[in-house]
């Protein structure tokens, strides 16, 4: 019987499920919150940090199983382009980190949404490999 199948949780509910268990595993390894879900023209950042006096730009990726590829498989030439472009977006919005080191990190996570198993791609792409 159909009631009795658990509910599936809808695409956007398992997203910020995921960022959320994304940022608090960056948050115990110590990097320091700047700022979530920053849209822009032509893209959005998960998720932004510093390092030590380094921005992290972090995309989350999810992806219940690794059968076609983990998350991080999905960070194609196209995207990372996306997020370069939304990453100077964000620097010329703030000029406090104008002079700081940036990074761009994956996390990629799978399995159960409420509690993924993360694996932290650190350094994953560059803005000049674009």
């Amino acid at each position: 019987m159909a009631a009795d199948r658990p509910q599936p949780i809808d695409r956007r509910a398992r997203g910020a499920s995921v960022e959320a268990a994304a940022r608090e595993y960056l948050l115990r390894a110590g990097l320091r919150d700047v700022a979530a879900n920053a849209a822009y023209r032509g893209g959005e950042l998960d998720l932004v940090m510093l390092e030590g006096a380094t921005l992290v730009f972090v995309e989350v990726r999810y992806r219940r199983d690794a059968r076609f590829g983990g998350g991080a498989a999905s960070v194609d030439a196209g995207k990372r382009r996306k997020l370069v472009h939304a990453a100077q977006a964000f620097l010329h919005g703030h000029r406090e980190f104008a002079t700081a080191a940036c990074r761009f990190d994956v996390i990629d996570a799978s399995g159960d949404p409420e509690h993924p198993h993360i694996v932290w791609l650190r350094d994953a792409f560059r803005a000049d490999d674009i």
